[in-house]
């Protein structure tokens, strides 16, 4: 029979390992990128809607590249044909997103659309899971947080640290899509233009450093 008291601290440290991922992946997604940029941006012309959209695709790339970070894939991407070929496809994908949003920036007549990839939630979802997805040297830095997570408290449970990265990044994203929905119908076209300048020019940098890392030899 088993005992209460470990069934009692069994949950408490499951619910610990929850959190820590929690924490980790909340923290992670709060940091200002192009996705982030692009979130705002089609949450202000299309509504709520595409902005969760966008941000599931998000929250479950970051748990997908942490899981893959935490099973140990990092070495993968050592192999420079792979390295390679993924970088310059996922570079090629943000140069065009991009583009397009500077174009919408340029045309004064394009401010306000929603642009075909982000006509509906699900090509949004799409979309989203593809541009995140296009970086996977997250994977390595994902792989570094679970080594010094494993070093610090070798207790955790892999599984409940990638739900939870999956959950906190999941939280950040759904309250910066909601905050902006709440303020985008008092957002004229002059500011929907300025967050297209400043998100796809976001989009443009980090598809040229990531062409470059990928490039490197």
């Amino acid at each position: 029979m088993p005992c209460p008291g470990g069934v009692a601290s069994g949950t408490q440290q499951g619910m610990h390992t929850l959190l820590v991922g929690f924490g980790f992946g909340f923290l992670v997604a709060m940091q200002l990128g192009p996705m982030s940029l692009f979130l705002v941006r089609s949450t202000l012309v299309g509504g709520w809607t595409l902005g969760l959209a966008i941000g599931l695709g998000i929250a479950l790339i970051d748990a997908a590249y942490a899981l893959c970070g935490a099973a140990g894939a990092a070495p993968l991407l050592t192999i420079d044909a792979l390295r390679v070929v993924i970088g310059v496809l996922g570079a090629a994908m943000l140069l065009a997103l991009g583009v397009r949003m500077l174009h919408s920036a340029l045309r004064p007549v394009a401010a306000g659309a929603v642009r075909q990839e982000v006509a509906s939630p699900r090509r949004a979802f799409m979309v989203s899971l593809a541009a995140t997805a296009a970086n996977p040297a997250t994977i390595v830095s994902w792989a570094a947080v679970f080594a010094a997570i494993g070093a610090a408290d070798g207790a955790h449970s892999v599984p409940l640290l990638v739900a939870g990265v999956g959950i906190g990044s999941l939280v950040w994203v759904s309250l910066l899509a909601t905050g902006t929905s709440l303020v985008r119908r008092a957002v004229g076209l002059r500011a929907i233009r300025i967050a297209d300048a400043v998100a796809g020019t976001g989009l443009v940098v980090f598809a040229a450093v990531l062409a470059s890392q990928s490039l490197a030899l």
